[in-house]
């Protein structure tokens, strides 16, 4: 069995992270999967895909924080000429996408654990793809 489906998501910020997890959860049910894998991929080159603690909202602003720090904005050794270089570098860093084993109809994630699509660049009207798998 192969089920996938789009979510659609406009960010509103140059960088955010958003907590999917409700729709990849409903995307699951819908799916009728009950033992596999649930995969979220980002096509987008300034976007991305993890999974991390989902009580704490200061967690999301550290990590946005952190890797501002490593990749800053503004720096003068980038040559990509659209200005959204340290964009690209998040994103090739946190990556494209998360697999989520499926167990019982429902995702395995852990007890603290969201999926968050990471924006880069935006705002911007964003697109992730997730099959589930059985």
């Amino acid at each position: 069995m192969f089920h996938t489906q789009t979510i659609e998501l406009p960010t509103t910020k140059k960088s955010e992270m958003i907590d999917v997890t409700k729709r990849v959860r409903a995307i699951v049910a819908a799916s009728g999967v009950q033992n596999g894998l649930c995969s979220i991929f980002c096509g987008h080159t300034t976007g991305a895909v993890t999974i991390n603690e989902n009580t704490d909202p200061d967690v999301q602003t550290d990590i946005l924080n952190a890797l501002e720090r490593a990749i800053p904005q503004g720096a003068k050794y980038y040559k990509h000429e659209e200005g959204n270089a340290p964009a690209h570098a998040k994103a090739a860093l946190v990556g494209s996408s998360e697999t989520i084993p499926v167990q019982g109809g429902k995702l395995l994630l852990g007890t603290w654990q969201a999926i968050y699509f990471c924006e880069f660049d935006g705002p911007r009207n964003r697109k992730l793809t997730v099959a589930v798998v059985g």
